[in-house]
């Protein structure tokens, strides 16, 4: 089993405890959306900006990658867009589904692992949305090549981040330092031997080069970027980033 079905199994664990980022949004949150009151995050606590979308959502095309769960998605198809998830997780797909069914609105759904090409023609889609996600792969300048070549000249990628702060630290109190970057238990025996895959799945770190500075050289330019928080412990308490934010754009043809 590779380390991208472990991990999709242990979302779909996750989904089942009652996995925060597994909630579906409720009723009056998609009519609030409907009525151009809405809120997504990409990070755990701070809304991205409401003109990191397009002014005019209605026919946009959009991809939710590795976005399952019904949080993102369900906001931009009440907005008007038409809607692509691509997930590999079982559970979260299938929330997708039972909310897109509820609601009544349109969603193509995709079960795939974003470490491969994606099942997507060049230049299919207006705006790709993945929160916090890419660290659950090794490597992610594939996937912001892949991103560019399906994104629409002017089109928007707009994505969470972890910094790799939350790995250097005790889980517990978030204390003490314990490990260095990076974290990647594929190439570190010891590592791999303390974790539990079946609750923590198998992730890795990625430094600002390859998140931010790989994005530029997928052939993308930012536009906007911000940081953010856990939302609780003692990272947060202290005030210290461990998320990031970006909205870049595919330059437009000439």
């Amino acid at each position: 089993m590779g380390y991208q079905d472990i991990n999709a199994d242990t979302v779909d664990g996750w989904v089942k405890a009652g996995w925060r980022w597994g909630q579906p949004i409720d009723h009056q949150t998609y009519v609030n959306a409907q009525h151009g009151q809405w809120d997504i995050l990409l990070t755990p606590t701070r809304p991205m900006p409401h003109d990191w979308l397009f002014a005019d959502m209605r026919g946009k095309k959009v991809l939710g990658l590795a976005s399952g769960g019904g949080q993102q998605m369900p906001l931009l198809a009440a907005m008007g867009a038409e809607v692509t998830v691509l997930d590999y997780s079982q559970a979260q797909l299938q929330t997708e589904r039972m909310l897109a069914d509820h609601e009544g609105y349109a969603i193509t759904i995709v079960r795939a692992d974003m470490t491969q090409p994606l099942p997507f023609a060049d230049e299919a889609f207006d705006l790709i949305i993945q929160p916090v996600a890419n660290c659950y792969i090794e490597d992610v300048l594939p996937l912001w090549r892949e991103c560019c070549r399906i994104l629409k000249p002017g089109g928007r990628l707009l994505v969470g981040m972890d910094n790799g702060i939350n790995y250097i630290v005790d889980e517990d109190r978030e204390e003490k330092i314990i490990r260095g970057l990076p974290y990647n238990p594929l190439k570190d025996a010891k590592l791999m031997a303390s974790i539990d895959t079946k609750e923590d799945g198998i992730q890795f770190s990625h430094t600002l080069d390859e998140q931010l500075r790989g994005q530029l050289q997928a052939g993308l330019s930012f536009k906007d970027m911000y940081e953010d928080y856990n939302g609780e412990g003692r990272l947060d308490q202290l005030r210290i980033p461990t998320f990031w934010a970006s909205f870049a754009e595919k330059p437009a043809a000439r």
